[in-house]
């Protein structure tokens, strides 16, 4: 089971991190994604970690505003956003894949999935 937190209505220009808290076995050998739901858009990669934290991947959307890290004494995948813009304005989504320790940025390769957290960026 994943459930993700930390989702609010903020301001552009700001920060936020998400977290995603893992159990039932669902972590240590996962890699971890995160994937993002605009309204009336498909849902879109964000960012992912490798099983180890050794390695991570974002989209060129958010590459360098957006940092990804996860805790595996905690079970937990964290999002740290800075610079948020009104394009980010999305529900966020955790979500682990349990193949090879390596990066996808396709949502159909991803066995688990959490149950989302809004996030709304004002102008």
């Amino acid at each position: 089971q994943l459930v993700e937190s930390g989702g609010a209505l903020v301001k552009a220009g700001d920060s936020l991190i998400l977290s995603c808290a893992a159990s039932g076995g669902i972590f240590r050998g996962y890699v971890m994604g995160w994937f993002r739901q605009a309204p009336g858009k498909e849902r879109e990669f964000v960012a992912a970690i490798g099983r180890s934290g050794s390695w991570t991947g974002y989209s060129e959307s958010v590459r360098g505003r957006f940092t990804i890290s996860r805790d595996n004494d905690r079970n937990t995948v964290y999002l740290q956003m800075n610079s948020l813009n009104v394009e980010d304005t999305a529900i966020y989504y955790c979500a682990g894949r349990g193949a090879m320790d390596v990066i996808s940025m396709t949502a159909s390769e991803y066995a688990y999935w959490g149950q989302g957290t809004q996030v709304t960026v004002s102008s």
